[in-house]
Formats: structure tokens, C-alpha cells, sequence
């Protein structure tokens, strides 16, 4: 197999390039099943009704109160369910840019209550993770705290531990989104996109092949780039995520035709109305035609704005000018260093 210019195997893994059928087909990409797979992140291992059954309807279909309130009574006692709980609220803010006192909430009892090292490394990722998103979203600067808890994270697990692959892809999105490195973020997506392959973690897999495919386009492959937004697109289709089938259908309309582009934009902003105005930072973007920016996140990583009080922050239009879109370096100038 030929190598990538960074010395790996390159994105392909023979998806295609056009979504006619989204089932699953030998051309997909290797080691990603088409059933879903993967643990969901914080679980600290297979926790059935987080990726399957109600709890994940509700999640996919943007009802995360709903599905924590399902989980909120095995979550006083269960470690592992307070952990999911606080993940799924972490990933309201991250779709909203809001509920953040929710969020710290309920992660913040997800540490009170772990027990071993993998549940406080797990604690200890999506306290990063919410951290970045306050950082990107939010009404304050928390980077430090961000970078402090991944680098715990890291300290706690194991090289070949599940929740390494979580915690990779995490430290890219800091890394181009808010310190803007790119060959850092490349470096962790890349490592995370190789676990969540072999590991058949088909979601983050998702979120892997879109963050790549970015960077790709941000380096002038729009064959790669487009290669990686379908696979991203696909996966997210298989898995029914329909909450995060919006912003691969908006990626991948960044490297199509002209026509292409306005049909798969048409499509994700019916399917953004269907969902209550979510992802809030595609609202309005779509029917412009504009590159589509938002919560750098587990769909392809939105622009982050400028840190709160660096000059350069501005708002797009959402009620109360509070939602930030700065540019990430693919779609507009930036106001700050280099860094997810």
C-alpha cells in the first residue's frame, strides 16, 4: 500500500465519491462496521443503552434531556451511567453552544462517583472536552484548564487503552481549533482515526474521517477531502446519528459541484429545521452558501471564534449575538495562535 506524505497509509479506504446508497458495501472503509460499533465516550466500557435502544434514539434525534433523564437513576449509583450522562450533556452544549450549567452539573457528580483509574480518566477527558467547548462556545476563555485535563487523561491511561482514541481525537480539536497547529492536530487525528478503525468505533470514526478530510482541503486535496466527507457522511447515515447528519452533508458540500453543493445544502438545512434549529451554528449559514462553520465537535470541527476578550470575536446572528463562529483556518482569517 502507498504511503501518505506523512509516511501512513493515506485516507482511502475506497468510499465513495457520491451518495446514491448509503448502506454499507465492501468499498467502505476497512475495520468500520456497519451496525455502530463503538463504546460511547466516558462509558469506560460497553454500555448497550448508550449506543443502542432508547436512550440512543433520543440522543441521535437531538432529545439529550430526555435520554439523561432515562439515565439519571442508574447514574446515582453507577459510575459508568453518570459518566454517559454527563457525555450526552456535553454533547447538548456542544450542539447548541448552551445548557452549560447542565453540563458541569451532571459531570461534576461523574466525578464525585468514579471508582477506578479508567472512570476517572474517562472524567478527566470530558472535562477537557467541555472545557475546549466553553472555550470555543462559551462565555469564557478555558483553555489551560482544557489542555490540563486532557494532559491528566493521558497520565491515567494505558497506551493501548480504550479511551486512548477518545482522548487523541480530543487533543487534535484543541490543538488546530484553539492552538492552531495543524501538523499537531493532523498527528492526533490520525492516531485516533487508526484506533477507531481497528477498534470498529464506527462514531468516532465518523468524526475522525471528517476532521482529516478538513485538513486535507485545507492543504488543497479536494480528492481526499471529498474522499473523507463521504466516508464521514456514510458512516453518520448507517448509524442513524441524524443529528449529526447535517454537518457531514454541509462538509461534504464544500468540495462538490456547484449543483451538487446547493442539493446537499437544501438537504441539511431541512433536516436542521426537522431538528429544532440544530446544529445553532448552521442555522442561516446553510441558505446562504456560505462554508459551513460551527463547534469544532464530533461533527467535522466548526471555527472557533476568537477567545473571549482577543480581539477579532464576532457573532452570526443567533439571538443575543452570544454564539461565536471564528474563522478555523480553512474558512476565513484567523484572530489568534494554533490549535481540538
Amino acid at each position: 500500500m502507498a504511503l501518505s506524505e506523512h509516511g501512513t497509509a493515506p485516507l482511502s479506504g475506497g468510499t465513495r465519491g457520491r451518495r446514491g446508497n448509503a448502506r454499507h458495501s465492501p468499498g467502505g472503509p476497512p475495520g468500520v462496521p456497519p451496525h455502530g460499533g463503538g463504546l460511547h465516550p466516558g462509558s469506560g466500557g460497553s454500555l448497550d443503552e448508550i449506543t443502542s435502544g432508547t436512550v440512543w434514539r433520543l440522543r441521535s434525534r437531538a432529545c439529550w434531556q430526555e435520554a439523561a433523564e432515562l439515565l439519571q437513576p442508574a447514574a446515582e449509583h453507577d459510575p459508568r451511567a453518570a459518566l454517559c450522562r454527563a457525555e450526552l450533556l456535553i454533547e447538548q452544549c456542544l450542539f447548541t453552544a448552551d445548557h452549560w450549567d447542565t453540563a458541569e452539573a451532571a459531570l461534576r457528580l461523574a466525578e464525585a462517583g468514579v471508582t477506578s483509574t479508567e472512570q476517572r480518566a474517562a472524567a478527566s477527558c470530558a472535562r477537557g472536552f467541555l472545557a475546549y467547548l466553553a472555550s470555543v462556545l462559551g462565555p469564557r476563555d478555558r483553555l489551560d484548564e482544557a489542555q490540563a485535563a486532557l494532559g491528566r487523561t493521558s497520565a491515567l491511561l494505558a497506551p493501548d487503552a480504550p479511551g486512548r482514541p477518545l482522548l487523541d481525537f480530543r487533543r487534535g480539536l484543541v490543538a488546530e481549533n484553539l492552538l492552531r497547529d495543524q501538523t499537531a492536530a493532523w498527528i492526533a487525528y490520525r492516531r485516533a482515526h487508526d484506533a477507531a478503525l481497528a477498534r470498529g468505533d464506527t462514531l468516532l470514526a465518523s468524526s475522525t474521517w471528517r476532521h482529516l478530510a478538513a485538513l486535507a482541503l485545507a492543504g488543497g486535496d479536494r480528492g481526499r477531502a471529498r474522499e473523507g466527507f463521504a466516508a464521514s457522511l456514510r458512516l453518520r447515515e448507517e448509524l442513524g446519528f441524524m443529528v449529526g447528519v447535517a454537518p457531514a452533508l454541509a462538509a461534504l458540500a464544500e468540495v462538490a459541484e456547484p449543483a451538487e453543493a446547493d442539493r446537499l445544502r437544501a438537504e441539511a438545512a431541512r433536516l436542521v429545521q426537522s431538528l429544532g434549529g440544530v446544529p445553532v451554528w448552521l442555522v442561516g449559514r446553510l441558505e446562504t452558501g456560505e462554508a459551513p462553520t460551527g463547534p469544532p465537535g464530533a461533527p467535522r470541527g466548526a471555527p472557533p471564534g476568537a477567545r473571549p476578550g482577543v480581539a477579532g470575536a464576532r457573532t452570526n446572528g443567533t439571538p443575543g449575538g452570544r454564539l461565536r463562529t471564528p474563522p478555523d483556518g480553512r474558512t476565513g482569517g484567523d484572530s489568534r495562535g494554533t490549535i481540538r
